[in-house]
């Protein structure tokens, strides 16, 4: 006659086989086909990684993580193009992919001296795309003006305080939020009310705040994802307009016609999905590839 368990051992035994099965079946099994699946042609490219490799068979990247384009200093390099900035990590760190989770609302800058900083870290948002919109204009030749930026490349806010609690009664002091001392204020007067830089210990809170439009026009000639970051961080592409924007800076750079490189964007402008879905995209990394297989690079 066979043995028979007690139950709890017969349910452990029952349950230890199980794990056994599912261990072989989801953990090798499945792995293993899908690995073969993945080295079928057409999609083993894909599944390691979409690697992307130059003139002289050396990998430099992925065709779908971004990257910079900077010298040793961090300086764009004028003979390509220059992707849209990343907040994920140092910039474009696949291990540290993020978006910069500031809003519309971060419009004051929070450093002890908000006229000199050395990096983006306290800078509200307003500033950092105030200030990346007035350097691309300097490097493209273009107007990097935008509304809500002062002519410094900060954001344009004020902090007006008032006689009564609150913001009741007439305004006693204003005071530019994003500009340190000593310098001169965007803004002379406010209400009649003489404008001050921003001093040590400012309580800034304190006051009303007022975003400056300014006169700068409605459409910017520096396009929006030329200053602001993906929401990951790892974004490959660019608009064709910022694209188009860098095209006469990258021919002068690298000797060529402007209609050579404005066809080296086109080949490497791909449509929105589907015809409907998402955006037109310039791979930037491809884009400067095909400019060093038909010119000098650096």
């Amino acid at each position: 006659m066979p043995t028979r368990f007690p139950s709890w051992l017969r349910q452990h035994l029952a349950a230890l086989r199980t794990l056994l099965v599912l261990t072989v079946v989801l953990g090798v099994a499945y792995p293993l086909a899908i690995l073969a699946v993945a080295q079928l042609p057409g999609l083993k490219d894909r599944a390691d990684g979409s690697l992307v490799t130059n003139a002289r068979g050396q990998h430099v990247g992925s065709s779908l993580i971004g990257q910079s384009f900077t010298d040793s200093d961090g300086n764009p390099l004028p003979a390509y193009f220059q992707s849209r900035p990343s907040a994920a990590g140092d910039g474009y760190d696949p291990t540290s992919t993020s978006a910069s989770n500031l809003g519309p609302e971060d419009v004051v800058d929070t450093v002890d001296d908000p006229a000199t900083p050395d990096d983006e870290s306290g800078q509200s948002l307003l500033t950092q795309v105030c200030a990346r919109s007035l350097a691309i204009g300097e490097r493209e030749g273009v107007d990097g003006a935008r509304r809500y930026c002062t002519a410094s490349g900060v954001g344009a806010v004020l902090a007006a305080h008032h006689a009564g609690p609150g913001f009741d009664g007439p305004i006693t002091r204003v005071v530019s939020v994003n500009e340190a001392c000593p310098t001169t204020p965007f803004l002379a007067t406010y209400q009649g009310v003489a404008v001050a830089c921003r001093e040590p210990g400012d309580d800034i809170a304190a006051g009303e705040r007022v975003v400056v439009r300014g006169g700068a026009p409605d459409n910017p000639a520096v396009p929006a994802d030329a200053v602001t970051a993906s929401g990951s961080g790892l974004d490959p592409g660019i608009s064709p307009a910022y694209a188009e924007l860098q095209i006469p800076r990258v021919a002068r750079e690298r000797g060529l016609p402007v209609d050579r490189v404005a066809a080296l964007v086109d080949e490497n402008t791909t449509g929105r999905a589907l015809g409907f879905i998402g955006e037109p995209s310039v791979n930037v990394l491809a884009l400067n590839l095909d400019l060093d297989r038909v010119s000098a690079g650096p």
